[in-house]
């Protein structure tokens, strides 16, 4: 398969976008560009085309997509409730990074929805990604653009690198502006439910619809044999080819315990302004007390990790508060939850 690069770098670019949504019509692959990272798109009503999503990637079935749309009249037909905290969540953060899981209709295949009986549902800020909807006519399915398992693309080289050659095309919009996935919040059960962390806050959250459970595997692995509501609650995610490990502590101990440790072939992922104290070739991901740059720049430095080459990545430790709870959380993943205490 030739992966066609498509340039769309607004909502004006009629030609590109129009492509864009021949393509989707026609049941292909197209990788496009959201405020949050690179979604790899297809038909959501498709099973088809939605299995080709599942194929390219190398993605588990067992692992729900998130539906995007360009309005919210879009997703009555998807669902079969909608209610007072859903509409008050749209209101706020749609469009924007904030995907609602509600009890799914039978219109979304069950290849979308992992065989829940629910549904995630976004729709993005990104005027391009929503011209690309608009023009398709159909809600889209889009989990990352990536090979399951590596870090998310946040530009479309990055889409390319991964797969290329996979998928039919991809729309170039430039960077991404956030850099990690959506918040994911559940409504299917009487107390809303984060389960995946991202631009929209907890605190946002819990302002807008009240009490908010987290779930337990936002900090820790959800089991291989568990069934989950969402995408980023199981398996291994964002992780560069090397081993990262996250040290949690002050900056000297950090230091420190690479120095004590560290072999041929390792490196740190670390703050910026902190890479000439490091022992060893270093990456960096923002300032320290960032978290809005830790956030754009967390998936490209774990892809500057494997090509320095790196081996194994001691990653400093990110705060957990606000969006900083998101970028901690895709850390964790990446590294497979291995948490050094310092």
């Amino acid at each position: 398969m030739r992966t066609i690069l498509i340039e769309a770098k607004n909502e004006n670019d009629e030609a590109g976008i129009a492509r864009a949504g021949e393509i989707l019509r026609a049941g292909g692959l197209v990788a496009i560009p959201t405020e949050t990272v690179y979604g790899l798109a297809a038909n959501a009503l498709d099973p088809a085309a939605v299995n080709r999503i599942f194929a390219a990637k190398g993605r588990p079935g067992d692992n729900p997509l998130i539906v995007h749309v360009a309005a919210f009249d879009e997703i009555r037909p998807l669902v079969t409730r909608i209610g007072k905290k859903a509409e008050k969540l749209a209101s706020l953060f749609w469009p924007g990074p904030l995907t609602i899981i509600l009890p799914k209709s039978a219109a979304v295949p069950g290849e979308v929805s992992a065989g829940l009986g629910t549904v995630a549902l976004r729709m993005p800020s990104h005027r391009v990604a929503a011209a690309i909807i608009k023009a398709a006519g159909v809600p889209l399915a889009a989990p990352s653009a990536n090979v399951s398992g590596r870090p998310s693309p946040t530009n479309a080289q990055h889409v390319l690198a991964d797969l290329d050659g996979r998928i039919d095309a991809v729309v170039d919009a430039g960077p991404c502006s956030i850099g990690v996935e959506s918040t994911v919040i559940s409504l299917a059960s009487n107390v809303p439910c984060l389960l995946r962390p991202g631009a929209v806050t907890l605190r946002q959250l819990e302002e807008a619809v009240g009490a908010v459970d987290i779930s337990p595997a936002v900090f820790a692995d959800a089991g291989s044999g568990q069934q989950v509501m969402s995408p980023g609650m199981k398996y291994r995610h964002y992780s560069p080819k090397a081993r990262v490990i996250i040290l949690r502590g002050s900056l000297e101990r950090f230091i420190d315990y690479v120095g004590a440790h560290c072999c041929e072939g390792d490196a740190v992922l670390c703050f910026e302004g902190e890479k000439e104290l490091m022992p060893l070739p270093a990456v960096t991901f923002g300032r320290e007390d960032k978290a809005q740059e830790q956030a754009k720049r967390l998936f490209q430095a774990l892809r500057e990790a494997d090509e320095l080459p790196a081996q194994r990545v001691f990653a400093r430790c990110p705060g957990s508060d606000g969006l900083g709870l998101a970028v901690y959380n895709r850390l964790l993943r990446a590294a497979g939850f291995e948490v050094v205490e310092l």
